[in-house]
């Protein structure tokens, strides 16, 4: 088994659901991703997101895209996300899952990308305009690197299309709440409470469900739990924070953000 999937089965034991927090590498800066990081382990977090920068982020609303810009502006490049990796591997054995987009991986070689990511400490990767019809060199190169290939499905995938990704997923399966791109939204529409049950009624306990873009408090986390979902990802939420402290304040900030809001998957 993987670390995500034993994280899952650890907390299926204590009743608890996960946690999943998204940070984007290289934002602000590379010292402050370590902050950022140091500061979901201490509050709690169960999976970390690391999303590497890309030019063009189409599922990424206007809290992500600014933190991608800013971290390309920056010079974040492939050996800066290994680095921090390298470096976060070396303080905790926490499941870690890379969100980026196709070309990265394709650009530099499935296989060789994922070899790489996986002896660095990466345990799953979320590739968001990676389709289930093309998917068969990269999922083969997954298997082959023992890492997680967790895909999305959103409130409009067909009950026959849920199910074929499902066949495909590993790790839990990536249930978008809304439609359009992530962000932080003030109320959840009835059309995402109806995703959620039809989603975990599809999929028949047969993997985690987990839920996201639009998470940005403990009552959305909560009423996302109530619904059933495994795990509830939380992203721009955490952008936003980070934007607005201090350097030398992010990680005791984070740390409590986060506190509050995994106190919200325990039953």
């Amino acid at each position: 088994m993987s670390r995500i999937q034993d994280k899952f089965k650890e907390l299926y034991s204590k009743n608890e659901k996960a946690l999943i927090g998204y940070l984007m590498t290289g934002y602000p800066n590379e010292k402050d991703t370590i902050s950022s990081i140091r500061g979901l382990i201490k509050g709690g977090a169960d999976v970390i997101e690391l999303g590497f920068p890309f030019s063009d982020p189409l599922a990424d609303g206007p809290v992500i895209q600014n933190a991608s810009t800013v971290s390309l502006n920056k010079g974040t490049k492939l050996d800066k996300f290994f680095k921090i990796l390298k470096q976060v591997r070396h303080e905790t054995k926490i499941p870690l899952v890379l969100m980026t987009y196709t070309n990265i991986l394709y650009s530099h070689g499935y296989d060789r990308f994922l070899s790489k990511a996986k002896r660095l400490g990466i345990d799953g990767i979320i590739l968001p305009d990676m389709s289930i019809e093309e998917s068969s060199d990269y999922l083969k190169a997954a298997r082959k690197n023992h890492i997680d290939t967790i895909f999305l499905v959103s409130p409009n995938t067909s009950k026959t299309r849920i199910k074929k990704i499902v066949k495909a997923t590993t790790g839990f399966l990536y249930l978008v709440s809304m439609y359009g791109t992530t962000g932080i939204q003030g109320k959840i529409q009835k059309y995402t409470i109806s995703a959620v049950k039809n989603t975990k009624k599809i999929v028949g306990g047969k993997i985690p469900v987990g839920v996201g873009f639009g998470v940005s408090s403990a009552s959305d986390v909560k009423r996302f739990v109530s619904l059933g979902a495994d795990a509830v990802i939380v992203g721009s939420a955490f952008l936003r924070l980070i934007e607005n402290t201090r350097s030398n304040k992010i990680e005791s900030r984070l740390a409590s953000f986060t506190r509050n809001l995994k106190q919200a998957t325990k039953s």
